[in-house]
Formats: structure tokens, sequence, C-alpha cells
């Protein structure tokens, strides 16, 4: 049975706002420009914040006169949420929106978001694990992938050769890994557990099998502090505990200091990480090399995700199919995915387009590895599914403070999983959802 909201009329919260739910009503009588009585062609209004996408709808543009899409640039993340949220409340949402995965479940929740799976047959063009958050792993479709950011492991080759260092295959042998570069150079880590980065800690906890969010019928149910997650907990704190990674935030001048210095050899990101690298650590280019995530069983291949974004169509939209219908090509025709790459720098969660023209040679960071894009795409296919529920900020804000604490200390990682789960159901308890642990 398909479902057209998830926990309808219940409320989500966003920050320390309460947004109601039931924003719009069957009739997508909302702001979607050209409407029924209007001449001329169908205008979309397209809320996003990903560069270049007003060259990439232009191409669209110049091939269905018909059908026009305003791309009009917004502000990511907790913002434009809020925004959207409250545009659609009064019945004034765009046709539509550009949505990070996690973002689903608040939008749907507050029935911003349209059921357009009627309208659109590409669940093949996709990974399962990227299909399934924006399905909700139900049967409705409530945006189509975008872009995506699989985990992967990256590593100074030169310093490995030098200290006789394996690229680890497995999470055991990333941890002997990190022991035997500190009892060789105990100036040098192998890498850092970041507790200001809750987005990479939920992708290693999708890879060992964590689904935090679940839904039943109206029901929620809430499972961070499960065994997957703190699995992953105690590994890392261990580690931490017994020095043998470091604890220094990402993206501090003492972190991007360690990359440039090769005081840390090895960093486990996402696919998006040679610009980063390229920004923070330039004078190192050539010398790392991305390999597959280490696996929590021999001979596995499962990843996680770090970001991501969507494209949605609302309920307020008047011109549903003609939204799917955009929201199709931009996802998946090649044209449309080679100019987001060239002209927007995403990663395509199009299987198709990992490869393609735009991404037919690695990024320059890494211009000696010649596969990376052909590996990438590989190391996508095996992306977990990731399970998002309405209150993530929550969540993430909860992940700051209290890993924060556990990685100063170097102690307590369990303890914060914990922290995460206590202070996710008792939000979403107090605003109104069923919620089951």
């Amino acid at each position: 049975m398909k479902h057209r909201t998830v926990a309808v009329c219940l409320a989500a919260t966003l920050s320390a706002a309460t947004l109601a739910a039931c924003g719009s009503d069957d009739s997508g009588s909302g702001s979607g420009s050209g409407g029924s009585g209007s001449s001329g062609p169908v205008e979309l209004e397209y809320w996003a914040w990903a560069p270049g996408l007003e060259e990439t709808a232009q191409i669209w543009n110049d091939a269905n006169p018909d059908i026009q899409v305003v791309v009009k640039e917004q502000a990511s993340g907790e913002d434009l949420l809020t925004k959207i949220i409250t545009a659609s409340k009064a019945g004034q949402a765009p046709d539509l929106i550009q949505a990070e995965y996690q973002a689903l479940p608040t939008l749907v929740s507050n029935d911003v978001l349209a059921d357009i799976s009627g309208d659109t047959d590409i669940e093949e063009e996709f990974a399962p694990g990227l299909w399934s958050q924006v399905t909700l792993g139900g049967d409705a479709l409530y945006a189509v992938p975008q872009d995506s950011g699989p985990l992967m492991f990256y590593y100074r080759h030169d310093l490995f050769e030098e200290y006789g260092l394996t690229v680890p295959t497995t999470w055991d042998e990333f941890a002997d890994t990190a022991r035997d570069l500190r009892s060789q150079e105990p100036g040098k880590y192998l890498t850092t557990f970041s507790s200001s980065d809750p987005g990479l800690f939920s992708g290693l906890a999708q890879q060992a099998g964590a689904q935090w969010w679940t839904i039943e019928g109206e029901t929620w149910n809430v499972a961070i502090d499960d065994e997957p997650t703190r699995r992953v907990a105690e590994f890392w704190g261990d580690l931490v505990a017994e020095d043998a990674i470091s604890n220094e935030p990402m993206y501090t001048p003492a972190w991007n200091q360690a990359l440039n210095t090769g005081e840390q050899i090895a960093w486990v990101s996402a696919v998006w990480a040679p610009g980063v690298f390229a920004g923070n650590a330039a004078d190192t280019a050539g010398l790392w090399t991305m390999a597959p995530l280490p696996q929590w069983e021999e001979g596995a291949d499962v990843t996680g995700s770090w970001g991501g974004s969507t494209t949605a169509v609302t309920n307020d939209s008047r011109h549903r199919e003609a939204a799917a219908a955009f929201a199709s090509w931009l996802n998946t025709d090649a044209e449309a995915l080679n100019s987001l790459v060239r002209n927007g720098g995403i990663y395509p969660a199009a299987t198709s387009a990992q490869t393609g023209d735009a991404l037919s040679e690695a990024p320059e960071f890494f211009a000696h590895q010649e596969d990376f894009y052909p590996l990438a795409s590989d190391i996508s296919e095996g992306t977990a599914p990731a399970a998002w529920g309405p209150n993530v900020n929550v969540t993430y804000s909860v992940f700051n403070d209290a890993f924060g604490e556990a990685a100063e200390s170097r102690s307590g990682f369990p303890a914060a999983v914990t922290a995460m789960q206590r202070a996710t159901v008792d939000d979403m308890t107090q605003h109104g959802f069923q919620v089951a642990e």
C-alpha cells in the first residue's frame, strides 16, 4: 500500500521550532507558475543550491519550450528546510526542491512532498541503497536521487611504502595498521576520529548495518543505540583511548597541517574528498591513493554514505507530471548529468553516469590513479541502505556535544551513542510522534 505521507499530520522538529504538518491539500493549488487557466508555457520553479543547475536547466528549456524551469538559488541545509516547510504551510511551495536525503522524512512528515511513483519508472538507474532513501523503505517515491557520497579509504601511498604498511581491507587490519605506524613513528597517526562530523559517523554505522530510524504504519522505531552503531563507536573509541589514532576534529588548521606534513597519512572520507585535498593539502597532490573502505567481514564490499541530495516534487505544484519528468531527466539523462558534473562538481547518483564522459578522467589531484572513477562506481554499488528520521538535526546536535566530550577525554564513546538515542526519542515523543525502541 502506498502512503502519501509518513505519520501524516504529526509535527516535525527543526532546531527549536515546531512546524505543523498537513500544510497543503491534494489539489496542488500552490505557487507553481503557469496555472491551468493561464496561457503560454508551463513554468516550473525549482529551489536549489547546487552550482551549475541553471546551465543544466537551460538544456531542458531549449529542448522543451512548453515546459520551462526557473532555478531560484537558495541557501542549503536547515535554513532551506525551514523555508520550504513554511512556504508549504501557506500553499506557496515551489514545484521542485533540492533536498538532502536525511531531510526527506521531515519533509514527508510535514506533507510537503508529492509521491511521484506513478509518474516515473527509473529505479534501475540507481543502487538499491540509494533508492531506499527516497522511498523511505516503502512503495511511494518522494524524490529522485541526484548525487551521492559513498565512503572510501584514502592513504599516502609513499608513506605506506616507506613504513612497510599494507592497505587494510578489514577494520581489524585498519586497527593493526594504526598501531604499527605509531610504534614505528610516534609523531604520526594513521588517521583521526572527528567529533564534529556526524555525517561520517552515520555513514560508518550504515556500513556496519545500522538502521537508525524505521517506520511501520505511523510508529517510528528508533535504534541509534543498536549493536552495529555501538560496534562502530567502541571500535573508534578504543583506538582513540589507546592513542592509536588522533582525536583532532577535521577541517581545523591543525588537521590541515597534519595532512600537509604527513602527520596523518590516511583519511576515511567520501568520493568528494579530492576537492578537500586540493584545497587543504595542495602540496601533496599525486601522493594519495583511493581504495575501498575496510570491511567488518573479510571479502564483503559494503560502504556507507556521507552527503548527497535529491530532486523532489512538492504537493503544491500544479504541474506534478511535468515536474516529475524534469526531475527524472535531470538525474538520469546523460547530457544533463555530464552538465551537472562539469558545472556543479557533483558525483552523480545514477550508476550509468558514474563512469560517463564527464568522469572519464580522474580528478586532477588523483591524476596518477586512472581507475579512480571506475573504482568509485564499483564501491558505490555496495552502498548500504540508510534510514533517516524526522529529527536528524537533534540527533546530530547531540552527537557533536556527546562525542566532543568523549573524544576530548578519550573515553565514553558508547555512552555518547546512548545519549543520541535518548535525546532523539525524547524529542520525537515531545512533538507527538508515536515511537518504539
